[in-house]
């Protein structure tokens, strides 16, 4: 019998990515990075596969490797990687691998020859975002030696990108200047004899709100879990949210007005009343400074957390409703039965949709999962 759970439904993953792919011309990256956004990587990277995503995207080598170890074999992309990761390991697994500094691609090279075969790469340049990438002062010198290990046969130069800063605010002019930037790069990659047959640029939040973006490739991430990277503007972008966390009533129990509730007593009851004790925390990932404000369905109605989140339960003060130990509390979900969205949550904990659902889980919470995956049998 499970106390708390994750359920996840994979054919709205499915179908969210075959949406997104109506909406463009370019391939479609489907980002699983972060164990598929607390989604669950491998099945989630199935049932994006079978929506139609043509490449996977993963943060770093290990997770790409998670995937080739569960037998997925489509092109994917490891853009995230220090010195010491198993480079060597990765192109022996044919996992593309970003490069954006002479240091990492000499790095690829050196595993290149060990395995004696030819390194993927997606050369990466800063465009504005002020993270990862080659500066645009170090891009040309970039490009040279990068286009010199494809003539020494080290290298295939499939990949040119670059990623936005500001795609989910419309309308910011970092946008125009980040696209201006990156064709100035990608016509540096062609001045070096280079053709890469992918280019991308586009988030989700660019994917849905700038055409322009789209080039050869899309990366896909948060969009595919069903969630609005621009909530505001939800409704219109017609995606559906995967997930559902739920927990059981532990405990309820009657207790007189004035009664003080959880660590501080932050909450104090204003009338005799009913507590209902739902069995996770912030151990689970619920957000500790959800206290006080975090939005649970149960019994029919939406209660605000009362007091604090402890690390591993919440309270809700049930009024004189009808809650026993084993009613189902939902924390969010698609909000189909009148339970919060991970938007309500993120609204209410003063975060993002993105924090609310790649923190949750844990060892403690089982993930349950709905639908079917890429190759149509139960994942």
């Amino acid at each position: 019998m499970w106390q708390a759970e994750i359920r996840v439904d994979l054919d709205a993953i499915r179908n969210n990515v075959a949406s997104l792919r109506a909406r463009t011309t370019a391939q479609v990256m489907a980002v699983v990075k972060a164990d598929g956004y607390g989604h669950g990587m491998v099945p989630a990277a199935r049932a994006a596969l079978a929506g139609g995503a043509r490449w996977l995207g993963a943060c770093t080598i290990r997770e790409a490797l998670t995937l080739r170890d569960a037998g997925i074999d489509v092109p994917m992309l490891a853009w995230l990687w220090a010195p010491g990761e198993p480079v060597a390991d990765a192109v022996r697994a044919h996992i593309d691998l970003s490069v954006a500094s002479l240091d990492q691609l000499s790095a690829v090279v050196m595993a290149a020859r060990r395995w004696d075969r030819t390194a993927r790469v997606h050369l990466k340049i800063d465009s504005g975002l002020g993270r990862n990438g080659a500066s645009p002062a170090t891009w040309s010198a970039l490009v040279d030696a990068s286009a010199k290990a494809q003539a020494d046969g080290d290298v295939d130069v499939v990949g040119a990108w670059s990623h936005l800063a500001a795609a989910d605010e419309p309308g910011h002019p970092s946008i125009d200047r980040q696209l201006a930037r990156f064709h100035d790069g990608l016509d540096a990659v062609m001045r070096a004899g280079l053709a890469p047959q992918v280019r991308h640029l586009a988030n989700s939040a660019a994917m849905l709100t700038r055409p322009d973006t789209h080039f050869d490739l899309v990366r896909t991430g948060l969009a595919i879990y069903g969630l609005a990277p621009i909530p505001e503007r939800a409704a219109e972008f017609g995606l559906r949210p995967a997930m559902t966390v739920r927990a059981t009533v532990a405990l309820a129990k009657r207790v007189p007005a004035g009664e003080g509730v959880s660590y501080g007593h932050t909450y104090t009851t204003d009338r005799e009343t009913t507590l209902a004790l739902i069995p996770i925390g912030y151990a689970d990932g619920v957000p500790r400074h959800a206290s006080g404000v975090g939005p649970v369905h149960l019994a029919g109605q939406v209660r605000t957390i009362a007091g604090r989140v402890c690390m591993d339960q919440i309270v809700l003060d049930c009024g004189d409703d009808d809650v026993r130990a084993g009613d189902v509390a939902t924390l969010f979900g698609p909000g189909d039965d009148g339970e919060p969205t991970a938007d309500d949550w993120a609204s209410a904990a003063g975060t993002i949709n993105y924090e609310i659902v790649t923190r949750v889980g844990g060892t403690r919470i089982q993930r349950v999962y709905d639908g079917r995956g890429y190759d149509g049998s139960a994942p």
